[in-house]
């Protein structure tokens, strides 16, 4: 579903935020991308999401390469960034109704998935308010909302689980569960190992730019906790 082959980004003054980042994600695969702050995650989904321009290597989504057929790649694609900033001029339902028109989503299935995913994150009531009234979480729940609206092969997301709710966290682990058991993979980056360890079936770890260990998850970890395998490899 997702191949990096070679991808590497060197931002202007010369830092290499991604160093020949190979990686595979097949469907159906619940894969988390592990780092400490500055490692690289957030510039490797940014490009997988087609919202970072890079040089080097070769980023192909379902076959569809980033790089030269990009809208192909964002009709199948979901991006979910680690700040919900969004337009709060806006109403809730607004920015649902603008994001799936962008994606072309019939009216019918709109209003089927509308129902589903905004009465699973309790966000119903205030579809209706003003964006900029939603606290954090709810902005949060409303990009996930939006962003499921086209039923996205790949889901890309930046730490999703920061500023949700333990009840909405569980929703969306579940979401994410339902996807990959029919068809779709999701390639996620996270700070919580627990979560991490709990919910994918495999894990990658960079560091300073550069893949250092990924695979399997049971594989990555053998007989330790994922936290003691990370901090003994960070700390090398």
């Amino acid at each position: 579903m997702l191949k990096i082959r070679g991808f590497s980004k060197t931002y202007k003054g010369g830092k290499r935020a991604v160093d020949s980042l190979t990686l595979h994600v097949e469907k159906g695969d619940l894969y988390g991308f592990i780092g400490h702050n500055g490692a690289g995650k957030t510039t490797t989904l940014r490009a997988v999401a087609g919202i970072l321009e890079f040089e080097e290597g070769e980023i192909l989504i379902d076959g569809l390469s980033v790089k030269t057929d990009p809208v192909a790649c964002k009709r199948i694609t979901s991006y979910i960034p680690d700040n919900p900033d969004i337009y709060e001029h806006l109403t809730g339902i607004q920015y649902i109704n603008f994001i799936s028109d962008v994606y072309g989503v019939e009216k019918v299935l709109r209003e089927e998935l509308l129902r589903k995913y905004a009465g699973a994150f309790e966000l119903t009531p205030s579809l209706g308010d003003l964006i900029g009234s939603y606290s954090h979480g709810m902005k949060q729940k409303l990009c996930i909302i939006a962003e499921l609206m086209h039923s996205p092969k790949l889901m890309v997301l930046d730490e999703p689980f920061v500023g949700l709710d333990p009840k909405a966290a569980h929703t969306l682990k579940g979401i994410m569960h339902d996807m990959c058991e029919q068809g779709g993979a999701i390639f996620f980056s996270t700070h919580v190992l627990d979560v991490a360890e709990k919910l994918c079936n495999k894990i990658a770890i960079i560091k300073k730019g550069k893949l250092i260990t990924h695979g399997p998850i049971e594989q990555v970890k053998g007989d330790s906790s994922l936290e003691d395998v990370f901090m003994e490899l960070i700390d090398k």
